[in-house]
């Protein structure tokens, strides 16, 4: 299968980001991608309740979700919203990612689990939880005969989640993101590289990059890893394009098999420390 991650620089306004979205997505469409995803908060990236209000409504009837819909039945595609904010009914929202079949329909969908709560040296507090409600569940589904794991950015560090959705069947592990420059630098590449390695699975990595116009920096460097680990495929920059690749399941088979961790796991306590 060749699938697609697409690189953006959101904004605060969903309609330029659909604007440069569809011409992203109909160059993917063009190289052949059957899969094509894109990042975290692809329609836009307002950070406070108030920015997001005026701009995000519910799930139900949502005029956004119409037309993604549209453009992925437009091109015959599984197209995956990396994640948009929904208008939950407590005033917070979903961060939600979004996947449609090629007739349009919402496939679907996840909800981000883990909120990015943290202080970064140089840069504002990151408080997700004071906006976000964080999700409950995993989530997998069936992208023609390749079984897809849905995860969030910061999921990304939890590796409990990706060895979960590696059991439940996943063979390719989607990772939207809008990660920071600072630790972009620091750890996005060996992050992505270990959740392929761990669960000998493929990584899809669609990346937020540049300067945006709510004032934060994001890394870029979309990726697509195999199941060993090597990085196939990459944006070496962090401004917006489609990064193309193709994928093949035996692969995936062919990397449990010789690094068989996920069958050769077993549970365990940890037990105090024993003394002489």
């Amino acid at each position: 299968m060749k699938i697609a991650a697409i690189q953006m620089r959101s904004g605060l306004e969903p309609e330029g980001n659909l604007a440069a979205l569809r011409l992203l997505v109909s160059e993917a469409a063009a190289a052949g991608a059957r899969y094509v995803l894109t990042p975290e908060v692809t329609m836009a990236f307002a950070e406070n309740r108030e920015g997001l209000a005026r701009v995000a409504g519910p799930f139900e009837n949502n005029p956004w979700l119409a037309q993604l819909s549209g453009m992925a039945r437009e091109h015959g595609i599984y197209l995956h919203i990396g994640s948009m904010a929904v208008a939950l009914a407590d005033g917070r929202f979903a961060n939600r990612s979004i996947l449609f079949n090629p007739d349009g329909a919402v496939l679907s969908f996840y909800d981000k689990i883990h909120l990015f709560d943290a202080t970064i040296a140089g840069l504002n507090a990151y408080r997700e939880s004071a906006t976000y409600r964080g999700g409950e569940a995993a989530v997998t589904a069936q992208v023609d005969e390749i079984t897809l794991g849905l995860a969030i950015c910061y999921d990304m560090r939890f590796p409990a989640l990706f060895n979960a959705l590696a059991n439940a069947g996943a063979q390719v592990l989607a990772v939207p993101a809008a990660f920071t420059v600072p630790t972009g630098q620091a750890h996005w590449h060996v992050l992505l590289r270990a959740r392929a390695i761990e669960t000998g699975s493929y990584v899809i990595a669609a990346a937020q990059g540049g300067n945006h116009e709510n004032g934060r920096a994001t890394y870029g460097h979309s990726l697509v890893i195999d199941p060993w680990g090597k990085v196939i495929a990459e944006l070496d920059h962090d401004t917006p394009g489609v990064l193309v690749a193709d994928i093949d399941p035996a692969a995936v088979e062919d990397a449990r098999s010789r690094i068989p961790a996920l069958a050769n796991a077993r549970p365990f306590v940890v037990a105090p420390g024993l003394s002489a």
